[in-house]
């Protein structure tokens, strides 16, 4: 893409190339605050929390957090991690309930509407937490 000036145009240099478009939006996808949610019920985030050890992901999968999805190489970053800004808006994000196909329903005008609930959540247990809680 070349201006009137024979310069190449800074912008816009992937315009109309939806190949890598996608690929440049999709690259850090996380998983959805719904999908959270699911992984945040007891019996999930224990198993998610308590995995085996796996050499491909980060810190062996011993340090995740559940709240955000990402793997981390130690407890101390996992720590430091609890104290960032984008953990704790991603607490906040997670407080309102998930949408649902119910909450569609209402608001297409098939029932009165339900204002979303809140709930409370907090930063998850440390590992040596979860490990005297198991002893």
């Amino acid at each position: 893409m070349k201006n009137k000036a024979g310069r190449r145009s800074k912008f816009h240099s992937h315009r109309g190339i939806t190949h890598l478009q996608k690929k440049y939006k999709t690259k850090r996808r996380t998983k959805d605050h719904d999908q959270i949610h699911v992984d945040m019920q007891s019996d999930n985030a224990l198993k998610l929390l308590t995995q085996a050890v796996d050499y491909d992901l980060p810190g062996s999968a011993q340090h995740y957090c559940l709240h955000c999805a990402r793997y981390f190489n130690s407890d101390a970053t996992l720590q430091e991690h609890f104290r960032s800004k984008p953990h704790k808006r991603r607490l906040k994000a997670l407080e309102m309930e998930p949408y649902t196909q119910e909450e569609a329903d209402r608001a297409a005008g098939m029932g009165s509407y339900v204002a979303p609930k809140k709930k409370k959540v907090e930063t998850q247990p440390s590992q040596s937490e979860i490990k005297i809680d198991e002893s």
